[in-house]
């Protein structure tokens, strides 16, 4: 992507530099070990910046060569691989899930009020298209429910580690849902559980697909389920102000350390992967996550390779649901406010920028990940935004809702 001019691009130049004030007084609080961010508006970068740093044991700066984990920044990725097997008719959106993994045939969800995970009633299989929009009835660990802690106990989040995608999926597929398919949203595995679709429709390990279909295509070449050879020390650590576990987003216990070191770069098993976790496994840069954006924003092409048909991805930046994610009773954790701002296939949807209390366009397409890792694209403004840092759970400061109106306060035509 070349550089192109602030000014003739309808920024003002020193409204984006308080981006990088902003974002040095994250590091000088100690909120965030270090941080980046990428802007571009018509296929030209206009705001680039970096500060702190991706190891403070090591001294090593947070810059765009650092290599991070993008956690459910995952998940959209995982919906265009999806998507382009719909788009070569291998199978409807509608297809129940356990045509493609048996073990979700016959399936039971809790009763409501179920005070035991037994209390089940036989309920219809989720279908891709309720996978893809988080309507499937299944969970997360982190979440607060009795699903939620069976998940715990056997870590089935599909974090890396030495069982596979196909053994994980199985194990879930065994469990309850939450709740009958279609009748509420919760943010859950879903993605993952999409994931070992891709890999049995194609024949392919999701990180082969990954690799061929959209990683190569678009110039991903840092981006991957583990860390790429070769690429030294510029994987960052994993930071968390918690006193444990990093993902514990229901009861977090603060730690006095705003920066406690929850996954070291060295021992990372990110360098182990065997899980290919589609909602939640790749590492990346952060130059590599706006290839991925600018090729959502240009519809469905970038760099001369075209990934998916622009009607396919208008389809997917729709909100699929009947109203908002408020609207759908949701009691789990997201990435995203849920008041105003719908759900695509893979990512969110602003429906009303002042429900949602934060400046934005109607139709902004975007997603976190658990280490505070944004993004999101802007159709109308022609604009991409990419932020990457290191710190989880991502709940714990409103950089998102900050950053977004720092870059509309930067925007003057």
């Amino acid at each position: 992507m070349d550089i192109g001019s602030p000014a003739s691009l309808g920024m003002d130049t020193a409204r984006l530099d308080r981006i990088g004030t902003w974002m040095q007084s994250y590091v000088d609080r100690r909120r965030y070990p270090g941080a980046s961010v990428l802007i571009a508006r018509q296929g030209h970068e206009v705001f680039s910046h970096s500060c702190g740093l991706r190891n403070i044991d090591a001294g090593l700066p947070f810059d765009r060569a650092t290599l991070a984990r993008i956690f459910s920044m995952t998940k959209p990725v995982t919906s265009v691989a999806i998507m382009t097997l719909v788009e070569r008719g291998l199978f409807p959106l509608d297809a129940p899930v356990s045509d493609f993994i048996p073990g979700f045939a016959d399936m039971q969800a809790l009763v409501p009020g179920a005070t035991s995970i037994d209390q089940t009633a036989p309920c219809a299989t989720p279908t891709i298209h309720q996978l893809l929009t988080h309507t499937s009835g299944l969970t997360y660990s982190f979440n607060t429910n009795l699903v939620s802690e069976v998940m715990k106990d056997e870590k089935l989040d599909f974090s890396p580690g030495t069982r596979t995608l196909d053994t994980v999926a199985n194990r879930v597929a065994e469990l309850p849902l939450v709740f009958a398919p279609g009748t509420r949203w919760e943010y859950s595995v879903s993605i993952d559980i999409l994931g070992r679709v891709v890999e049995v429709v194609s024949g392919k390990t999701l990180a082969e697909y990954f690799q061929d279909e959209i990683f190569e295509p678009l110039g991903m070449s840092h981006t991957a389920f583990r860390v790429p050879p070769g690429t030294g020390d510029r994987f960052a650590a994993l930071y968390t102000p918690l006193e444990g576990d990093p993902m514990s987003v229901a009861a977090p216990e603060h730690g006095d350390d705003p920066l406690n070191l929850s996954d070291a770069p060295g021992d990372s098993r990110y360098h182990t992967t065997q899980c290919y976790s589609g909602g939640g496994g790749l590492v990346g840069t952060i130059d590599d996550y706006m290839r991925f954006a600018e090729m959502l924003r240009r519809g469905g092409e970038a760099g001369g390779h075209r990934i998916l048909s622009p009607r396919t991805l208008d389809f997917m930046m729709r909100n699929h649901l009947k109203g908002d994610i408020a609207d759908m009773g949701p009691t789990s954790f997201a990435e995203q406010p849920m008041v105003g701002t719908g759900f695509g296939l893979g990512g969110s949807v602003v429906l009303d920028p002042g429900r949602a209390r934060t400046p934005g366009t109607v139709g902004d397409f975007s997603w976190g990940g658990m280490a505070s890792t944004y993004f999101w694209v802007d159709r109308v403004n022609q604009l991409s935004v990419v932020f990457f840092t290191q710190l989880a759970p991502s709940s714990s400061y409103p950089s998102r809702l900050e950053l977004k109106a720092l870059v509309h306060g930067a925007m003057v035509a």
